[in-house]
């Protein structure tokens, strides 16, 4: 059956695969360093904000059950477990609050799977330089970003989760990056975690497994790299395949050619934008498109009748279901419960996604008051604006107020300042580090290309701090 069908692109895998196993850090260009040295910044703070939140602490608490040879900590405990247990939750806790980083095209967050992966292993081989660790973030990211933006949007309409699925590869060619994969090896973790990669976009109305996306994607990508260093074998062409191949069945429809398009001069992980609300970014050009009418006119929420909210087809679907208090991760994928809270409140922040807050009646009551449609226009605008907004304000005295925002504030297009970043970082560990270890913590991130190792990094991450009393 296989091969009664054509290849979508023949050899992708294996010019994917050689790329990985064959780039180093000089053959990077220093701009896209710097890119994911911000990028594992932000992956840092974000996740060890995740490692304090009950839905992590629950996979923490079974992998600590299941134990296995102390290679690797579960971060904010004290403990030492093997390579995947230790990279399942780590990764879940970087997708553990909606704040990790966000390629819109692949809808892929690659810090929360590739930064966890990368320094697992280094804490088990001090061996590794911050130049090898560095070069196996941004290769993880490159060749995960490009399988996901080769799926398309199809994948997420279909009902997969990116982060779940394409999130395999990233970490797989992270892992195998710093274990040194041939071409060949490289080309089978590749083929092993295209079977591994799983996860259902339903999961967002209110379960907490869509933050264990993640986590598996991350612990799949570990294990298909140290198998394929033992000589396991996976599918030799399991992106491209045109039977049961990663693209012909998860995303059916996708377009191959942005597996290659521009391979090594055009870097999408420099793509790479950052979350500066903890939700879902589909409504972040939403939310920002909002507060800017809010803070313009000076609007009290009683002065607001209604609030119209156009967009694309992906974001309404994505985003615009009825709300109802079902978890926190159900409130931070819903453009009904954030738009309610902007009008309310005028921002949106973490202290309105905790398990007290997503029922505020005040909150349920506004709600009524917003409508979301597709806009055509926007819709026809293609992929590149998934994330636009129109807003309308209709208010209590007759005013019809309007604002557009095509590019979400953090996007490439709509860059934030590495200041805006270090300030995040610094706001996700406020409480859980002190303010000279989160300076400590910052330097080291953003110079661990000039570190012989990851081991100051790995000492302040790894100890034990007081859970913070967010939810």
């Amino acid at each position: 059956m296989t091969a009664s069908l054509p290849s979508l692109l023949p050899h992708a895998t294996r010019d994917l695969a050689r790329f990985a196993a064959e780039t180093r850090f000089a053959d990077i260009p220093p701009a896209v360093i710097d890119r994911v040295k911000l990028s594992i910044l932000d992956g840092l703070g974000v996740c060890l904000h995740g490692s304090t939140l009950p839905w992590t602490q629950k996979v923490r608490d079974v992998v600590l059950e299941d134990g296995g040879k102390p290679l690797a900590s579960v971060w904010n405990s004290g403990v030492k477990v093997g390579l995947a247990g230790a990279v399942l939750v780590n990764s879940t806790a970087g997708h553990a609050f909606e704040m990790d980083d966000i390629h819109k095209e692949s809808i892929l967050h690659p810090n929360s799977l590739s930064v966890p992966t990368a320094l697992a292993l280094a804490e088990a081989d001090p061996t590794l330089s911050g130049r090898d660790i560095v070069a196996a973030i941004a290769m993880g990211a490159e060749i995960g970003i490009r399988i996901g933006n080769a799926a398309t949007m199809a994948l997420f309409l279909n009902g997969f989760h990116p982060q779940g699925t394409s999130g395999a590869f990233v970490a797989a060619v992270t892992a195998g990056h710093l274990l040194k994969l041939s071409p060949k090896q490289m080309q089978h973790a590749i083929g092993i975690a295209g079977s591994l990669g799983a996860g259902l976009m339903a999961a967002q109305e209110g379960a907490m497994v869509k933050r264990l996306h993640a986590g598996r994607a991350a612990q799949g990508g570990m294990t298909a790299a140290l198998l394929a260093k033992k000589g396991f074998t996976g599918i030799s062409d399991v992106v491209e395949a045109g039977y049961g191949g990663f693209l012909s069945t998860i995303a059916r429809t996708p377009n191959p050619a942005r597996l290659l398009d521009g391979l090594g001069t055009d870097w999408e992980v420099a793509k790479v934008g950052f979350k500066m609300y903890p939700n879902v970014t589909s409504i972040h050009a939403a939310l920002d498109a909002t507060r800017a009418v809010l803070a313009e006119e000076r609007l009290a929420p009683g002065n607001i009748d209604a609030i119209e909210i156009g967009c694309g087809r992906m974001t309404f679907v994505h985003t615009a279901w009825a709300y109802r208090p079902a978890g926190v991760t159900a409130a931070q994928m819903n453009m009904f419960y954030g738009i309610a809270v902007m009008a309310l409140r005028g921002d949106v922040s973490a202290r309105d996604y905790t398990e007290a807050t997503i029922a505020d009646p005040e909150v349920l009551s506004f709600i009524p008051r917003i409508k979301v449609f597709v806009d055509d226009e926007l819709e026809a605008m293609g992929p590149a604006f998934r994330h636009a907004a129109r807003v309308i304000v209709r208010t209590a005295d007759g005013r019809t107020l309007k604002h557009e925002v095509l590019n979400r504030r953090g996007s490439p297009e709509n860059p934030i300042m590495r200041e805006d970043v270090e300030r995040k970082f610094a706001g996700n560990l406020a409480g859980l580090l002190d303010r000279e270890e989160i300076d400590r913590l910052g330097s080291l991130a953003l110079g661990l290309d000039t570190l012989a190792n990851a081991d100051d990094i790995l000492r302040i991450i790894c100890l034990a701090h007081p859970p913070m009393t967010i939810l």
